[in-house]
């Protein structure tokens, strides 16, 4: 049987979702007010700029895949030792700023305490960096889209296994499930999962001598440029819409460090009419 856990909302608190103000970010020197800032012209808080997508108006199947592609690509990188710092902001914890929110175990902890060590957090690539071969150079490797903070020893237990429903429950974040070849995170970040991944496989497309980033529809990719379960993925992502926090970081790196946008996140309906 499974666990029944507690809604997000339970989690961060219900006013946690309502705030706006992400933490200031050393690293980067526009913020959302500046004139210079590429949100210095948005219809509504968490949304694109009026204009952003609108080559990939009226696009469906490959065309949309390949017209966001030309729009996410126009991004700047970090370095991975940035990557640190970026998630402090990326990921912080709406009722305690000098705290993150864990991806799998959704615990608040410590931005500080980040390392290698036992109940630490350190850097989670949920595209799974072997699959590509891509390891932690600026690019895919660096990509704070899909990097998150995670527990140290979930993170291994979670390794680079595809996603897909099943197995045995991870004792050290309940709700988590694994199994020899897949690994299925909790419900209320499910949809995140999908469009993390589903965002790296239209960013990368062969090019820059980066890896051609595909989903496919199995698991136990091994070192392929390939991540799966398709079908689970797409499951997931209409399951679990884009919530308050997801969208704020989407935002926030927007705003402060890469200055592209997770086109899933602003239109998950576009999930279904790329991989129908």
């Amino acid at each position: 049987m499974r666990v029944a856990h507690a809604p997000l909302t339970a989690v961060l608190g219900a006013s946690a979702l309502l705030a706006l103000a992400p933490a200031p970010a050393a690293a980067m020197p526009l913020g959302p007010d500046s004139p210079d800032s590429p949100r210095a012209s948005v219809s509504a808080p968490y949304a694109a700029p009026d204009d952003y997508y609108q080559d990939a108006e009226g696009k469906t199947g490959p065309e949309l895949k390949a017209a966001l592609h030309e729009i996410i690509k126009k991004s700047d990188t970090l370095s991975y030792d940035q990557v640190w710092d970026a998630l402090k902001s990326t990921d912080q914890d709406p009722d305690d700023p000098s705290h993150v929110i864990l991806l799998y175990t959704g615990r608040s902890q410590n931005a500080d305490d980040h390392g290698s060590g036992a109940d630490q957090w350190n850097r989670e690539h949920v595209w799974a960096k072997s699959h590509g071969d891509f390891g932690t150079a600026p690019g895919p490797g660096t990509d704070i889209h899909h990097l998150r903070p995670a527990d140290v020893s979930v993170n291994s237990e979670r390794g680079n296994k595809d996603f897909d429903e099943g197995g045995d429950e991870v004792g050290e974040a309940p709700g988590n499930f694994t199994d020899a070849d897949s690994f299925e995170p909790r419900d209320e970040v499910k949809g995140d999962v999908a469009r993390m991944v589903l965002y790296m496989a239209v960013r990368y497309e062969g090019e820059d001598s980066f890896p051609d980033l595909e989903p496919n529809d199995k698991v136990d990719n091994g070192s392929a440029p390939s991540l799966g379960r398709l079908s689970v993925l797409k499951t997931w992502s209409e399951q679990d819409p884009p919530d308050a926090f997801e969208k704020r970081r989407n935002d926030v790196i927007y705003d402060q460090f890469q200055h592209n946008r997770n086109p899933f996140v602003d239109h998950p309906e576009w999930v279904g009419v790329i991989w129908s």
